[in-house]
């Protein structure tokens, strides 16, 4: 079975079982293009990917978006103020790259979680630390590449996060725009 998957299966378990039943993570569904919060959205909620994919990205002020992470199941997402320790609002723009399907709890109720299980910390930490690389090989492959080699290493990259084999080799299982691939 995938390494990843199994990593993963504690953390929807937790996530799923948070405060006791007392005030249980909600799910969400988000069609695809659909906002799941801005950045200077208060930072209340802790994001958990059940289903599809998330595209974070920033706005810059001349109009220009860049995306930071392409999201897939299994992923946590908005604990940029729970790793911090300051509260802060949004950084981001997380939006559904996919019709996507969340688990969501409170921040607090996650901050605690993960002080009374360090099982958990340590599954939360890996997981961030492999977006970490991921992220820093993104900016590798965009800083120091012509605009074919990186068409090429974003190939790569979606067919390591969203391929499917098949008997002719793998499907990348997203439907993508011209203008998708190249934000």
């Amino acid at each position: 079975m995938d390494s990843a998957v199994t990593q993963y299966r504690p953390l929807e378990s937790v996530f799923r079982q948070m405060s006791g039943g007392a005030f249980p993570p909600v799910v969400e569904t988000f069609e695809r293009g659909k906002t799941i919060f801005f950045p200077g959205d208060p930072a209340e909620r802790v994001y958990f990917l059940l289903k599809g994919a998330v595209k974070l990205s920033r706005v810059y002020e001349a109009g220009e978006e860049i995306t930071v992470a392409l999201l897939r199941e299994n992923s946590v997402f908005g604990v940029l103020s729970l790793i911090t320790g300051h509260r802060s609002d949004r950084f981001y723009h997380a939006v559904a790259f996919t019709p996507v399907e969340l688990l969501s709890a409170p921040i607090d109720q996650v901050e605690k979680a993960l002080k009374d299980n360090p099982e958990l910390s340590m599954l939360m930490l890996r997981g961030l630390s492999s977006r970490i690389l991921q992220t820093e090989m993104m900016i590798e492959t965009l800083a120091h590449r012509d605009m074919g080699s990186r068409l090429v290493s974003f190939l790569l990259i979606l067919c390591r996060d969203f391929g499917v084999p098949t008997s002719d080799g793998i499907t990348i299982d997203l439907k993508l725009s011209h203008q998708a691939i190249a934000e």
